[in-house]
């Protein structure tokens, strides 16, 4: 008998999730020309804007962890998708930046669980061997997101309005709800589409297994011992130093585009789209590599932990590089490999997290992790923003930029290594038992 691969078609809820996520977050970067001439706003007010999602946003990680955790993935993310939908179209009814930083705030929350909630749905979906290619093929829709914002975004609001772009892309999010609610469930086990066979094959090598009560005996540990782990911490530092080249670049790149390297709008929604293809081709591709790794080496640890030094340390030498270019071509040639490579470690950093954390506290670590990586979203954005406005300019946003990657990777070496996640669990339950239920 032929297995079925519905997961498949969870994979493709979870891609177009990200996709819209990240598209209707870029959208205010992409207007944000617009937006700035048609409210009065300078650019240390836009980077207090920009961070002013951040605010709910990591608040929310957390909880939308714990939620997904304790009411399952998809009555969570149907709240979510429907909040920040609400909130993406509440954008076009701002008159001030008193305004917009309110809605930005609350549209922050809504889109707060999504990354938490998308690994435990993945956690729950996919076999452990598949997991580091479900986590790349799934976030690959961010990148793709902030990709297509440049030309449809762009283009929309300069034929009919910035407000009306907010208003077209928070509708794609009340489609998207229709079919999560329509294809999803929580577990598997729970969907009347997928066969016997393929339940077997996911729940018998699930990377996050329900813990039987002979594995929850074992860990008598509590929450916070995971959550304040070093292994925990060394992997939510690199990935709050990938977070910020990326909440660096997805805010204020279409400026850097337009007033640094002087392209008009119109162009700067083409260009812009390279770095963001380069960044969905390393989500795919890091996701890829990790796994042939693993195959090869039979170390999860090493495997992903590789992925994450190449990646952050080709994004910093090109990062650094970036801003001592004047030329157009060179810098966006620049930005898009240092893209790529970037976003190889964020599906790494997720995929590792299910292999030291044990199945029940996967949502709420999860989320206590992404709390952390994006405080970066705080930061990055305003001190960019401030930079320019006062203190030398793109130049030096970069070259903060490429020294936190490094950060990142030295974060990594210290805290999370074999003896430390051994450490971690104890002599009475290490990490494959827990992790798989074994």
């Amino acid at each position: 008998m032929r297995k079925s691969n519905y997961r498949v078609v969870i994979a493709l809820l979870l891609f177009f999730a990200g996709m819209l996520n990240y598209l209707d977050r870029a959208a205010l970067s992409v207007m944000a020309p617009l937006i700035k001439g048609d409210l009065h706003i300078n650019d240390a007010q836009m980077g207090i804007l920009f961070s002013a999602f951040f605010i709910g946003y990591c608040l929310f990680c957390f909880i939308g962890g714990w939620s997904a955790d304790k009411f399952g993935p998809r009555k969570v993310f149907a709240f979510a998708a429907a909040f920040w939908s609400i909130f993406c179209g509440a954008t076009a009814l701002v008159n001030s930046f008193a305004h917009l930083l309110v809605v930005r705030v609350m549209f922050g929350i809504g889109e707060g669980p999504m990354g938490t909630t998308t690994n435990k749905s993945i956690s729950n979906w996919f076999p452990r061997k598949e997991v580091g290619r479900a986590v790349g093929f799934t976030n690959a829709g961010q990148p793709l997101g902030a990709a297509i914002a440049a030309p449809i975004v762009g283009l929309v609001g300069l034929h009919f309005g910035w407000r009306i772009a907010f208003v077209v892309i928070a509708a794609l999010g009340f489609v998207w709800l229709a079919a999560w609610m329509t294809f999803f469930r929580d577990k598997p086990e729970q969907h009347p589409q997928v066969s016997e066979e393929e339940k077997r094959l996911i729940t018998r090598d699930r990377p996050a297994t329900p813990i039987t009560n002979d594995i929850r005996e074992k860990d008598a540990h509590s929450l916070w011992y995971y959550v304040f782990s070093k292994p925990v911490l060394g992997v939510a530092a690199a990935f709050f130093c990938f977070n910020y080249i990326q909440y660096f670049f997805l805010s204020w790149l279409p400026s850097y585009l337009t007033d640094f390297q002087h392209l008009d709008i119109k162009s700067m929604s083409i260009i812009g789209i390279l770095p963001w293809l380069g960044a969905t081709a390393g989500f795919i591709g890091g996701g890829i590599v990790a796994d042939i790794l693993f195959r090869r080496s039979g170390n999860f640890l090493f495997s992903r932990k590789a992925v994450i030094f190449a990646g952050l340390i080709v994004a910093a030498g090109c990062v650094l590089m970036t801003a001592y270019t004047r030329n157009t071509a060179g810098a966006v040639a620049l930005i898009t490999v240092a893209s790529i490579f970037a976003y190889m470690t964020p599906q790494a950093c997720w995929s590792l997290l299910q292999d030291i954390v044990p199945a029940h506290r996967i949502g709420t670590a999860g989320g206590f992790v992404h709390l952390l990586a994006n405080l970066a979203g705080i930061l990055s954005p305003s001190i960019t923003g401030f930079l320019i406005q006062y203190g030398g300019g793109y130049q030096t946003a970069f070259i903060l930029s490429s020294g936190l990657a490094i950060v990142g990777v030295i974060a990594m070496a210290i805290l999370v290594r074999q003896s430390k996640v051994t450490e971690l669990f104890g002599k009475k339950a290490p990490p494959e038992e827990i992790a798989t239920g074994h």
